[in-house]
C-alpha cells in the first residue's frame, strides 16, 4: 500500500508526472512512490501518482524519425473520415468526423 497525501501536503523530493516533464525530466521506469488525492465536491477525488525526483532522468531528446512520426500521426488525426479532406484541425474523437460532416444530418433535417 502507498502513502496517499492530501493537495499541497506532499514532502519534498516527490513530484508528479507534469511537475517531472516541467523539469525537463521522466520517471524513468521507476515505481509509484506514493499518491495525491485534491478532494472533489460530487464526485470522488483527483489523484495523481508522485515518483521521486532523484531517481528521475532527464527526457530523452527528439530524433528527426520522431518529429517525422509525431508529423504523420498528427496529419493522420486532421484527415475526415467522411468526406476524405484535411480539416485543418485534430477531428474530435467525441465527433469521429469533421465538424461540417457532423452537422450535415443536423441541417438536413
Amino acid at each position: 500500500m502507498i502513502p496517499v497525501y492530501r493537495w499541497h501536503l506532499a514532502p519534498e523530493g516527490l513530484a508528479t508526472f507534469r511537475q517531472l516533464r516541467a523539469m525537463e525530466l521522466r520517471p524513468a521506469g521507476q515505481p509509484v512512490v506514493a499518491q495525491l488525492e485534491r478532494p472533489r465536491r460530487r464526485r470522488g477525488p483527483l489523484v495523481a501518482f508522485l515518483y521521486r525526483i532523484d531517481l528521475a532522468q532527464p527526457v530523452r531528446p527528439m530524433t528527426p524519425a520522431r518529429w517525422a512520426a509525431l508529423a504523420k500521426a498528427n496529419a493522420a488525426r486532421r484527415v475526415c473520415p467522411e468526406c476524405l479532406r484535411d480539416a485543418g484541425y485534430r477531428i474530435p474523437s467525441s465527433l469521429g468526423m469533421c465538424v461540417p460532416c457532423a452537422d450535415a444530418p443536423r441541417i438536413a433535417a
